[in-house]
């Protein structure tokens, strides 16, 4: 009996037996409770595509897609795979099967014509999700973005409006797309708005990023007295520098390329995709991800305004700075009616609301005072 313990001692080991019991439980609980804590589905390494059409230093919309990339990279457990200048032909379908062929599961193929060859490699490998940037069309597992880049660039008609001297204003296209007229015309509305003399010349260029002819473009444009530039173009860089070159003034696209051109420059449509980006993969991991067209404004911080250069007087840039609030707070409709094509139809009626974007995504006629035409 010498080795029992006393009835003291029996209840302080009991106490301990019962307390490591808990501290094990409670152990056990922290690791469920951690792994809960995590965002769903960061604990699994996943492998993300991106696809882009041209050079991801181009100083344009492969770049400002580019830098999105960079967030995503960011993530927990995340592996990029990314590869440059790839057609809007079969061989995006060749790059993607092969990316998946790598383990990927997630991809990006940020270029307006990778769509097709998206929802055609999308239909053999249905686990995998595909996020396109800009597409007017949707497959059970190929989901688009975008953003509305036709509010900055009413903005941007502003100040082309006001400083230019001959009421000229140009703008080099790439292809006569939805998103394309929809820029082109808020342009000139908003430099109307401020300057009712005031004409757009358009000139499309067949090409995403084609530095010669971009520039050749902006010396015609020049000659037919044109004193301010807008673009849409992947690769606006060469427009800006031909636009300085020229003494004209100049508005940029995707990116702030305001050091190209110091003396010109007005401002420019940016995009910042990093949080969109982010908040998409995070939803694909997490199982919440619903196919859709998914379309962000300015309000969202998509879409920014880049600083103003030198060359816009501070009057204006207040003027600015008060109609994009009126934006932001939905005050101003920059498509409300009415509004007439060139040959002077009233697309959308006098006291009409502005449509909905799918509605103006379908946007096939330029303004009045859009000067050249679409090509068939």
């Amino acid at each position: 009996m010498g080795n029992i313990l006393p009835k003291r001692g029996r209840w302080l080991l009991l106490f301990a037996a019962i307390f490591a019991i808990g501290l094990f439980a409670a152990a056990c609980g922290d690791d469920d409770n951690s792994s809960s804590s995590k965002a769903a589905g960061s604990d699994k390494k996943v492998t993300i595509g991106f696809l882009y059409v041209g050079a991801v230093d181009d100083g344009g919309y492969n770049q400002a897609a580019y830098q999105g990339q960079k967030a995503v990279e960011k993530l927990p457990n995340v592996k990029v795979i990314k590869a440059e200048n790839v057609p809007e032909s079969a061989e995006a379908e060749r790059v993607m099967e092969q990316m998946i062929q790598q383990g990927a599961t997630i991809i990006f193929p940020t270029s307006f014509g990778h769509l097709d060859p998206a929802i055609k490699v999308g239909a053999k490998y249905p686990n995998v999700i595909f996020l396109h940037q800009g597409g007017l069309k949707t497959a059970s597992n190929v989901g688009t973005y975008f953003g509305a880049s036709w509010e900055a660039n009413y903005l941007a008609g502003i100040a082309a409006g006001k400083v230019t001297k001959t009421n000229k204003l140009g703008y080099v296209v790439a292809f006569p797309i939805s998103q394309t007229l929809l820029n082109i015309n808020a342009f000139q509305l908003g430099a109307k708005s401020v300057n009712p003399a005031v004409t757009t010349t358009v000139v499309f260029t067949a090409n995403w990023c084609d530095p010669a002819k971009i520039s050749e473009s902006v010396k015609n444009l020049k000659d037919q007295g044109v004193d301010v530039l807008n673009q849409h173009q992947d690769c606006p860089g060469a427009g800006i520098q031909a636009a300085e070159k020229a003494g004209i003034f100049s508005v940029g696209y995707h990116v702030d390329d305001s050091k190209l051109a110091p003396n010109g420059w007005l401002t420019a449509a940016t995009w910042d995709w990093t949080k969109l980006f982010v908040d998409l993969v995070n939803q694909v991991r997490a199982g919440t991800y619903k196919v859709s067209q998914i379309r962000q404004s300015m309000a969202d911080g998509v879409v920014k305004l880049a600083p103003f250069g030198k060359a816009v007087p501070k009057d204006v840039q207040d003027q600015i700075t008060a109609t994009q609030a009126k934006i932001l707070a939905g005050t101003l409709q920059i498509f409300a009616g009415p509004i007439k094509d060139q040959s002077g139809k009233e697309r959308i009626k006098a006291g009409e609301k502005q449509p909905e974007v799918t509605s103006l995504e379908q946007m096939d006629y330029l303004v009045e005072g859009v000067v050249g035409k679409i090509p068939q």
